[in-house]
């Protein structure tokens, strides 16, 4: 038998990053019967197989409509497909319709989810040791475990109350060359992030992009959750639409807006690259040794949620829209109500899924395991965004009814004000 040493293999396998997904995971397996409010997943009230087919049959009409016989039809669905995507003229006039942005198809790589798109990113800006990743802090944990893969180190900007600390972001690239490291880009969720739900506003946001021009850097944007405002509150001008001098790498999911099942994201990386092209097109390179193409069915019903829906997915997501803002904002409503003393606080977020707790004990995987066994609920510590202690704990609102809410938030609070009691 051929036993192998944990230490033998590659440093990420022993890395919090890539073991924070798993144990949610597997607490959540283990507790069946405790609500959660840990996942970050869409919700399921909508899903419908029959729109499977009717993406489809929308996708192989278009391609029809291109000219296609029903042989290349079928061949196109069927087999193999091109690297870098087959809807990737349907991504970009869905850019072009939800987010005023404007590139060239060939500047998109479809990838296998988001997740995929990162690695490749991070894989290609990782030339040497001395190149590093700036990353706003809390981060998200998917970011960071795809920046162990591919070693390259992670070094986190103080987010700060309004989501970016500017004057912190220049120290830290300045902090950074002065260790003789080279600070590649900077990863940003400037809408409701992941974990923290904040939000950049928009003059935030041309400052960061003058930023980056000044100090050389590029931006890495991420956006999942752009399209789900709260009430009262409007969508924002992404960075990449405020981008004029292509700093801008952008990331896209249709996770949260097409359906998770697919597993279908991509990345724009309009950048050019010094004799060679785009910088698309050196992603694909990569992704052709990674995962060949992207499920051509799963891009195909993808193509079809966009033609249904005229490229746009704003409209195609009011209804989740309204249950996201409705239990978003119940979640602090309810901590309100169960916490008016001030002893807790947390985060009132302009939209997304999240809420960040905070509370004067530590917050760790045991309390969670405590938590899903005795009180039957389930959440993220956000310990699992910083890699150290954390007295805070992250709640999502995505994937609960009204009813599960509300007994969710009692068993919290029973959780928490147990945990007050000396």
């Amino acid at each position: 038998m051929a036993d192998l040493e944990l230490t033998s293999l590659h440093a990420s396998l022993t890395d919090r990053a890539l073991n924070s997904m798993n144990f949610l995971n597997e607490v959540s397996h283990h507790y069946p019967d405790a609500i959660s409010l840990a996942a970050g997943r869409p919700t399921e009230e909508f899903f419908a197989l029959e729109d499977l087919h009717r993406y489809l049959d929308l996708f192989a009409e278009h391609l029809r409509a291109q000219g296609y016989d029903e042989a290349a039809v079928r061949r196109t669905i069927f087999q193999y497909g091109r690297t870098k995507g087959i809807i990737h003229h349907l991504v970009a006039r869905n850019l072009a319709a939800d987010e005023d942005v404007h590139v060239d198809p060939e500047a998109i790589v479809v990838t296998v989810g988001c997740q995929e798109a990162m690695v490749l990113t991070l894989r290609a800006l990782r030339s040497g040791p001395e190149d590093v990743l700036l990353a706003i802090s809390p981060t998200y944990v998917g970011i960071t475990g795809a920046a162990r893969l591919v070693d390259l180190a992670v070094r986190p900007v103080l987010g700060g109350p309004d989501g970016l600390d500017l004057d912190e972001l220049v120290a830290a690239v300045k902090l950074a060359r002065a260790d003789g490291l080279r600070p590649r880009a900077c990863y940003v969720m400037p809408d409701f992030a992941n974990p923290s739900g904040l939000s950049l506003d928009v003059e935030t946001r041309r400052q960061l992009l003058q930023v980056a021009a000044e100090e050389d850097l590029l931006l890495i944007e991420d956006n999942p959750y752009g399209l789900f405002p709260a009430q009262g509150h409007h969508h924002l001008p992404t960075l990449k639409s405020l981008d004029r001098s292509r700093r801008v790498i952008y990331l896209g999911s249709f996770a949260k807006t097409g359906l998770p099942g697919a597993r279908v994201g991509y990345v724009v990386a309009d950048q050019t690259v010094a004799g060679a092209g785009l910088l698309a097109d050196e992603l694909s390179k990569l992704k052709s040794m990674l995962t060949v193409n992207t499920s051509p069915v799963a891009q195909a019903v993808i193509g079809g949620k966009l033609l249904a829906n005229d490229y746009s997915l704003v409209a195609a997501n009011r209804r989740e829209r309204e249950i996201y803002a409705t239990n978003l904002r119940a979640i602090t409503d309810g901590l309100a109500a169960r916490f008016p003393n001030g002893e807790i606080t947390w985060t009132v977020p302009a939209g997304g899924f999240f809420v960040v707790v905070t509370v004067p004990f530590l917050v760790d995987d045991a309390l969670l395991e405590k938590s899903a066994h005795e009180y039957g609920v389930l959440f993220t510590p956000m310990s699992h965004f910083y890699d150290r202690p954390v007295n805070a704990l992250r709640l999502s609102c995505s994937s609960v009814t009204a009813t599960q809410l509300e007994a969710a938030l009692n068993r919290l609070a029973a959780l928490i004000t147990d945990q007050l009691v000396p």
